[in-house]
Parts: C-alpha cells; sequence; structure tokens
C-alpha cells in the first residue's frame, strides 16, 4: 500500500500547487476509512514541501517517487522512496526519512535519541536506525532487491530539514557512528551534501521503470535472510533438539516439506503439554526450513513471546517473526511454511477496535493463517488457554482445514519432557490436582523425583529463595496469578508497586504499552529475558510460553479449594483480569489452566506462596508425609470418578492400566468398526496379565449375581475365536433384548449349538444365553445366521 506515487516532476508541481497533502489525506481516507491526525497532515505539508525544493534544486526531473509506502505484514510506513539509476547507469532507489525535529537530546539507551514528540519529551529511534531498518526490510523481504540479474541498489538517509547542528550534538553521538555511514543524516544545514549523495545514486534518471519494477516485486524473504535466521537459531545452544524431540522434529519437517510440493494445502498439527519441546521443535523447524530455502515465518499470540525471540534472534532476523493478526491482507500461499507456536491463542477474528475500516477482515483468524501458507504447522496445548477469546483447539483447526480442503496431518500427543526436570509426574500431579484432568499422579513424592517443588510460608521468603537462585547463575523469575491491579507507569518512568500482601510489596512487570520507562526497567516484552525483570512480578501474559530453571508462583485468591466441600471455586471479587472475569462459567477453567502455566514454567523447581491457607493445605494433602514438613490432613477423593483417571503414562498401560469403556459404546460401536470415546484408565490391582486387547467395563444389573453384581467394574477381553461354551461373553444382536437394559446387546453365560449348510455356511440352531442369577430366565435364539448375531468380549473377572 502506498498513499502517493508518480513522477518526481508531478510531485514537485503538487507542492507547488499546495496539493500534495490534500493528495495523500483523501488516499489515506480512502484506504482507511478515516481522515488522518491533523499532526499528520501537518507533517505532510511541511516535510514534503521542504524536501521537493531539495529534488527540484538537485535536478531529479526523471524519476519515480512513492510516499508513505507500508511495508508488508507490517503497520510501518516509510515516507518517500525515489527511484532512477546511478552514474554507473545501475538500477537504484533511495529510501529518505523525513524529520520535522529542530533538536534532540542524549538518551541512556542504545539506539534511541530523546526528542520533543506529541507534546512530550519521548525516547525515539535514531533517524538513521529507523531509516536503515526500513531499508534492511526491504533488501530482504522483496523481490526487487535482490532477484534477477539486475535487482535495484538500495540506499537509505534521514532529512531533517528544521534541525541546525550544535557542538556536541546527541543525533551525531560517537554511539551512532556506524549506522550514520551506512544511513547518512543531512541537517538543515547540509543541502549540498543530499544533492550530492541524490545525484549520485540517482543522477541518471530513467526511475519510472525503475519505479515499475519496485512496485511489480513480490513480498519474499531473500536467501540471505533465510541463512541468517537459520544460522542464528542454529547456534544458540537454547534450541538444541533432543530424543522425542528430535523423532517429532524429522516427520514435521518431512510432512512440511512433502506439503509444499503437494497441489493441495496441508495442516499439520503436533500437540504438547507444558515442558514437552513444542517451541524447541516450532524454532527449529523454521531454521532448517529456511536454510533449505523455504520462506518459513514463526507466529505466535504473544507479544512478549514474539518480542523476546526477536530480541535474542536480532534485527535482521525479527522480520520473519509474526503475529497471528499479522495475516489480514496477505496473499494466498505467500508463505510456504507458517509455523504457528501456542495455537491455543488463536482468536476469532483478527479485528480489532484499531483496526481500520479498509484494512478489517471479513475471514476468522484460522482461516487467515490457513489462506497465507501453503503448508501451517500448529503446535497446541488445548489446556493453556487462559483468555475467553483465545479459542484455538485441535478440533477447532481440524474444523477450519477441512473447509478449505486441506491435507491434515495430526501427530500423536508429545509425551516426553524437558521441563519441570523431565518430571512428567509433576505435570500430571498439577493436573490432578487442578482438577483439570484425573491422572495416576494423585500424591507428590519429593523423594522420588528430581523436580524440586516447594510451599514457602510467606511472599518474602519465596522472593528470597527466587533471588538466591537467579544469583547463582540460574534463570529464576517471580509470578502471580492477576489478583492486583496493572498500573501505567509514573511519570519518572519507573513502576507502581501493585502487587501488595501485607508488608510485601512489588510493581508487576512494565505494561506492553508503555512509552517511557527508567533506564533500569526492561520493556514488558523483554521481562523473561532481561536480568533486571528479577524486580518484578510477572503475570501470566508475560510468562506464558517462555521457561525458566526456577519459577516463583504467589497463587492469588481468585481460585481457591473449599476443604468442607471438597472442591474448587472461583472467586471473581479477588481477580482483577477484567477479561477473564467476564468470561462467566468458563472463569474457573481459565484461572485454573492459569495457574496450571505459572507452576510448569520452571525447569528445575516451583517454588509457591499460597495465600489462601485452605488452599495450601489442600496442595499439602496430595504431597507424600514423609516429603511434607508441617501439618499433614486427608481429604476424601472425589468418589463420583470411580478411580477413572483420564490420562496416565504410556508405559503403564496395558501394564497395570486398562481403558475403560461403556458397554453400550463396546457393543454397539466395536463391531461396526467405529471409534469409540475412551472413559479413561483404571488400575488393575489383580495378579492378571494384560493385553492390548482387554478393557474395563462397569456392568448395571442384577441378572449375573452372584457372579457380577449390580455397578461392579469388570475385565473383558475382545473375542478371540475358539469355543466359548459355558462362558460369560459380551453379546450382541439385533434379535437381543436384555430384559433389563432393554438394549440389542446383554453379558450371560453362553452355550450354542451349529449346524452346517451344505454351501459352508452355518447357522446357530439354538443359542442360549443364561443368567447366574435365578429371577432371571434365559435368552433363547433359535436358527440365527451367522451375520445376525456376534459375541464381542469375554469376561475376565471383577475389580475390586
Amino acid at each position: 500500500m502506498r498513499l502517493y506515487s508518480g513522477t518526481t516532476v508531478q510531485f514537485v508541481n503538487d507542492n507547488i500547487q499546495n496539493q500534495i497533502a490534500e493528495k495523500l489525506r483523501r488516499s489515506f481516507y480512502d484506504y482507511y476509512g478515516f481522515n488522518p491526525s491533523i499532526g499528520e497532515v501537518h507533517s505532510w505539508q511541511n516535510s514534503l514541501k521542504a524536501f521537493s525544493q531539495t529534488v527540484q534544486y538537485s535536478g531529479l526531473d526523471d524519476h519515480g517517487i512513492i510516499l508513505e509506502y507500508q511495508l508488508p505484514l507490517t503497520s510501518k510506513r516509510l515516507d518517500c522512496l525515489i527511484s532512477g539509476r546511478n552514474v554507473n547507469d545501475e538500477d537504484n532507489a533511495v529510501i529518505v526519512e523525513l524529520k520535522q525535529w529542530e533538536k534532540c537530546e542524549s538518551s541512556d539507551a542504545q539506539n534511541e535519541v530523546c526528542t520533543w514528540i506529541n507534546g512530550a519529551h519521548r525516547d525515539i529511534l535514531h533517524p538513521s536506525v529507523q531509516v536503515g531498518q526500513y531499508r534492511l526490510y526491504l533488501e530482504d523481504t522483496h523481490t526487487a532487491f535482490y532477484d534477477g540479474a539486475n535487482p535495484v541498489q538500495l540506499h537509505s538517509c534521514a532529512y531533517l530539514h528544521n534541525y541546525h547542528f550544535q557542538a556536541d550534538d546527541a543525533i551525531f553521538d560517537s554511539k551512532f557512528q556506524q549506522v550514520i555511514s551506512e544511513n547518512p543524516v543531512f541537517t538543515a544545514n547540509d543541502v549540498d551534501k543530499l544533492k550530492d549523495y541524490l545525484q549520485k545514486n540517482l543522477g541518471r534518471g530513467n526511475g519510472l521503470e525503475v519505479l515499475k519494477k519496485i512496485e511489480q516485486s513480490k513480498y519474499r524473504a531473500s536467501k540471505k535472510l533465510m541463512d541468517h535466521v537459520g544460522n542464528v537459531i542454529k547456534g544458540n545452544s537454547g534450541y538444541i533438539l533432543l530424543d522425542e524431540q528430535k523423532v517429532v522434529f524429522d516427520r514435521v519437517f518431512a510432512e512440511a516439506t512433502r506439503g509444499f510440493h503437494d497441489k493441495q494445502k496441508s495442516v499439520v498439527i503436533v500437540k504438547g503439554g507444558p515442558g514437552t519441546g513444542k517451541s524447541v521443535i516450532a524454532i527449529n523447524l523454521m531454521a532448517d526450513l529456511l536454510l533449505k530455502g523455504y520462506n518459513s515465518q514463526y507466529a505466535t499470540g504473544s507479544r512478549a513471546f514474539t518480542e523476546t525471540l526477536r530480541d535474542v534472534i536480532g534485527r535482521r532476523g525479527s522480520v520473519q517473526f509474526k503475529y497471528f493478526n499479522s495475516y489480514m491482507q496477505a496473499e494466498n500461499n505467500e508463505v510456504d511454511v507458517l509455523i504457528c507456536d501456542e495455537a491455543h491463542r488463536i482468536r476469532k477474528t483478527s479485528n480489532n477496535r484499531f483496526t481500520p475500516a479498509s484494512k478489517k477482515s471479513d475471514l476468522a483468524q484460522i482461516d487467515e493463517i490457513i489462506r497465507a501458507a501453503k503448508v501451517s504447522v500448529f503446535f497446541i496445548d488445548d489446556r493453556q488457554v487462559v483468555r475467553p477469546d483465545e479459542i484455538g483447539s485441535v478440533d477447532y483447526i481440524k474444523e477450519s482445514a477441512s473447509a478449505h480442503k486441506c491435507k491434515i496431518i495430526e501427530f500423536e500427543e508429545l509425551e516426553t519432557q524437558f521441563r519441570c526436570n523431565g518430571s512428567d509426574g509433576f505435570i500430571n500431579w498439577i493436573n490432578n490436582t487442578l482438577g483439570i484432568k484425573r491422572t495416576a499422579n494423585a500424591i507428590w513424592n519429593q523423594n522420588e523425583e528430581t523436580f524440586d517443588f516447594r510451599i514457602f510460608d510467606s511472599p518474602e521468603s519465596l522472593e528470597q529463595t527466587i533471588v538466591e537462585k537467579n544469583n547463582q547463575g540460574y534463570k529464576a523469575r517471580l509470578t502471580a496469578g492477576f489478583c492486583w491491579n496493572w498500573s501505567e507507569a509514573k511519570n519518572d518512568g519507573t513502576l507502581v508497586n501493585d502487587v501488595v500482601i501485607g508488608d510485601f510489596s512489588r510493581p508487576w512487570n512494565a505494561k506492553p504499552e508503555a512509552k517511557k520507562l527508567a533506564a533500569d526497567i526492561p520493556k514488558a516484552t523483554l521481562w523473561a529475558h532481561h536480568p533486571n525483570g528479577l524486580n518484578q512480578v510477572g503475570c501470566i501474559y508475560t510468562a506464558q510460553g517462555f521457561e525458566f530453571d526456577y519459577v516463583g508462583v504467589i497463587f492469588g485468591e481468585d481460585l481457591i479449594y473449599d476443604l468442607e466441600k471438597q472442591g474448587w471455586f472461583g472467586n471473581k471479587s479477588k481477580s482483577a483480569d477484567n477479561t477473564v472475569k467476564r468470561s462467566k462459567e468458563n472463569f474457573i477453567d481459565l484461572v485454573k489452566n492459569t495457574y496450571r502455566v505459572l507452576m510448569t514454567r520452571g525447569m528445575k523447581g516451583c517454588y509457591v506462596y499460597f495465600m489462601d491457607k485452605s488452599t495450601e493445605l489442600y496442595f499439602k494433602s496430595r504431597i507424600e508425609k514423609s516429603t511434607l514438613k508441617g501439618e499433614f490432613i486427608h481429604i476424601v477423593p472425589d468418589q463420583e470418578t470411580n478411580g477413572i483417571l483420564e490420562e496416565i503414562n504410556d508405559n503403564r498401560k496395558f501394564k497395570d492400566f486398562l481403558p475403560v469403556y461403556s458397554l453400550k459404546a463396546v457393543a454397539t460401536n466395536f463391531i461396526r468398526e467405529e471409534y469409540v470415546e475412551q472413559l479413561g484408565w483404571m488400575k488393575v490391582n489383580e495378579q492378571l496379565k494384560l493385553g492390548n486387547d482387554m478393557f474395563i467395563a462397569q456392568v448395571v444389573g442384577r441378572s449375573m449375581e452372584p457372579t457380577i453384581k449390580d455397578g461392579a467394574f469388570c475385565v473383558f477381553r475382545f473375542e478371540r475365536g475358539g469355543s466359548r461354551n459355558g462362558k460369560v461373553v459380551l453379546v450382541e444382536s439385533r434379535h437381543v433384548s436384555d430384559p433389563e437394559s432393554l438394549q440389542s446387546y446383554t453379558i450371560k453365560r453362553y452355550r450354542s449349538k451349529k449346524v452346517y449348510q451344505t454351501d459352508g455356511t452355518w447357522i446357530h440352531e439354538k443359542i442360549i444365553l443364561s443368567p447366574d442369577n435365578i429371577d432371571f430366565e434365559d435368552i433363547i435364539l433359535e436358527n440365527v445366521n451367522e451375520d445376525e448375531f456376534k459375541v464381542v468380549a469375554e469376561f475376565i473377572t471383577v475389580l475390586d
């Protein structure tokens, strides 16, 4: 998008006729649906008139010009780009950043100076840094500047037409020497220097042909950029793949590259809980795809996570790291492979109240993502949703992919833990304790685990331990539930101590939109990465997606456990997260997910202070006595679960746990080879040799008493063939009507007599299904064809 494009002759004439600002205003309104600010219009009037005089003075009368050009997939607009040919008759273009500044002051920040902007002194990027970023972005992402035999050579400079040089001027500070040499700054005193610079790079004219080449270029990462990002990632020791990560990476990489060459779009889904290595796999996937020449981009829904990755990768590589809402205007298949990390943070739409009418999208955010890429790879954990407007889920992605007629590749869930010191047990214990899902880890035994979990009796002692760990060389951070207001920074750039518990008071990390911060305070997006983040408390929105060696968690009163009622309850009055508070019945689930995320950020340890003492006692009740100091209380487990666990470790499946199904589902679905929904897993205490063909089901009814009591859970084995006479079996037939369930299946003791036909087929001359309870009668079936009756499973034993 650009607001103005044409010849330099027309540009000069529009300024002479005082029409340039009005033309830009109309173009702005046509595109955005509202008028630009008065300040921006005045800026156009002043800066463009001054620059048009320089263009005219330089004799640039055979050139192309673009004004207010928006860099693709960003919200940034460069002021001016002039095209032509240099003294060697090579295609050239010069980006010119225009500033109305009159003076500036020094700043402690590395790339900033301080000047008067919008009614206040603010730190702002040095003009050479700013325009240099624009140049690098275009060189790396637009085919006109790197592709073909004669790519357009690109240069950049800044023109401060109201600025008069002073001795010891901050804008020419020695720390900017290198960037100024690459992207010169011209002040009001430097008109002749600017003229020479423009004539050197553009003096041969013929700029409309060059402009045409630029405007017809496509947005695509250059091989140099892809190699740069790939090599930076590969050189970072924090992104090493281990064990299962490498196996999954290889499979996902193969599917991504195969999908790119397929005519059909592909959607790849990789599931995994906290600490299973999703992000490490995702980042390595991006690196290897870039190094192989695939234009891959990495997107998340987290500003803190994305900005930290950009900071780690560096300014140049940051253009490949986007947000889920970056693809509203993207063309179909603009990206080869789009890697979506933390895909549970996908929202319903990319539109918000700041989106211009002209840029609003009619598509759902997931549809924009799938449209933008030939292959979309989603890394997701359905149980990490912490906001009501985050709707990403495996089912939602698959539904959208099907609508786009994509090939869907869904991987089994990542299991191996690379966080929490490799402790599957801790993750499962947190899930179980918070009531998120039932697992086999109901009790935490510190003696059996290398992961360090501790409960502290004060926020001061919790913070002190986190600081000690950090001073020992570990990466440690303090976090908390969103139970306190999040204030703006003070006028002097310091933060308000919002998190107050008795005499303890600390600030949240800075707000993402904070404009001016004291020199020692990191931006919110860098809280997890910056050393001074230790002095602040991180919330869920800055901690999610990151990992630390040790995490401290202040467990607030927005989620409490009632010991009498034996259940979790959400307390909206203690929450300061207005968005989550408006989520109605979803409030408690979102807050549970919040604490699940915070408590699973640690690689080596998790330390917690509970504000609510009943909640603390509940957690202590689920810790092995021998590893817990202090009071231990016993709480009766929830009896309604009947010992059914929602999830267990793979190495225990069919070893001492069997899957649990409903009898109706088994009888009516398995014989039709349809999927049967599993209710969970149950432990088998008997000394049975278990196999993959065995399951557990609850038998309802008295007809098999005393062998099987009403409501008993029983072990069954799917039908293997052979003689069944005298055995108790689960059968299904349209001729059966069980007197208790009135269903076409039943559990009875089996006897039968077959009669073979001359063609080799056979019929059951008589089948007798006998109850063990004498109060019930036999079910007798006669002359039943082979395909009208099915023995589904054999009864093995009743579980205690």
